[in-house]
């Protein structure tokens, strides 16, 4: 489970830093890579497991 909340951390990290560059002053090529890099991750969640295309079950395994 460590290892999926540091992957989780990491992907809010980019996002945030992705939302937080000023695409006005970016040319068109810098401001397109930018919206494709963050349109995935908008999607993402720490429920959402690789292939599912939906969020999990919030119950944890016992």
């Amino acid at each position: 489970m460590e290892q999926e909340f540091k992957q989780g951390y990491w992907m809010h990290r980019i996002l945030s830093n992705l939302n937080r560059l000023d695409v006005d002053r970016l040319d068109d090529a810098d401001r397109e890579r930018v919206e494709t890099a963050r349109d995935p991750l908008k999607g993402v969640s720490l429920l959402t497991r690789p292939g599912d295309g939906a969020g999990a079950d919030a119950h944890a395994d016992s």
